[in-house]
């Protein structure tokens, strides 16, 4: 089978491109707006600074640019110290590729991916759904519309949970550290739960 036939996952890019189209279509109003009154060019070119900035961000989190957004998935994966028996669950999921991944190295686990999506995303429950087809772990993903700041699950009804640069977009929480007693409130005791933060200060946080 020709290989550029094969069907590949849709993982998308964790900077949504409205971030560089609004603030760049903001740049080209002033832009022509400057022309009554040059002031106005300050503004333009603040805007397009803007959405350069996130151009940028797009292309190195994609896999042309270095793809960095799986570089950090997979060092939540090397941290992650667990058998693989029981169930996982992952904490924003986006497009999946995060839970699809634990399913990948643990073919035991039973793994839950929940996500609020959003139009402001490029993600969705479909493409996640699909992913994991792609990928031939569906059998054992399953992924479901829910808000980190509050989990539809029972007290520890996880052995292990993840989430991937996630609890600073939850909305409708003041402090942020609530989103993680959330996540460690569905952990069994002495269960795991991995954040890219957290690894990278050599932080294991078990709960007691």
């Amino acid at each position: 089978m020709d290989k550029s036939l094969v069907e590949k996952p849709d993982y998308g890019n964790w900077v949504s491109k409205k971030l560089i189209y609004i603030p760049g279509a903001i740049s080209l109003l002033f832009w022509v707006i400057s022309f009554a009154l040059m002031a106005l060019v300050v503004v333009a070119v603040v805007f397009l600074l803007v959405a350069l900035y996130f151009a940028y961000a797009r292309y190195r989190f994609s896999l042309a640019g270095g793809d960095v957004q799986t570089k950090i998935q997979e060092l939540v994966l090397q941290h992650l110290d667990w058998n693989g028996n029981g169930k996982a669950l992952d904490i924003g999921c986006g497009n999946g590729r995060l839970t699809i991944k634990l399913a990948q190295k643990y073919p035991e686990a039973q793994v839950t991916g929940i996500d609020y999506w959003g139009k402001q995303w490029e993600y969705s429950r479909s493409v996640c759904e699909r992913n994991a087809e792609i990928e031939g772990v569906a059998e054992r993903v399953v992924f479901q519309k829910a808000s980190a700041s509050a989990l539809p699950f029972d007290d520890g009804a996880f052995d292990v949970a993840v989430s991937n640069l996630v609890f600073h977009e939850v909305s409708g929480v003041r402090d942020k550290k609530n989103v993680i007693k959330e996540a460690l409130r569905v952990v069994k005791k002495g269960g795991k739960f991995r954040i890219p933060r957290l690894i990278s200060l050599e932080e294991d946080i078990r709960r007691s």
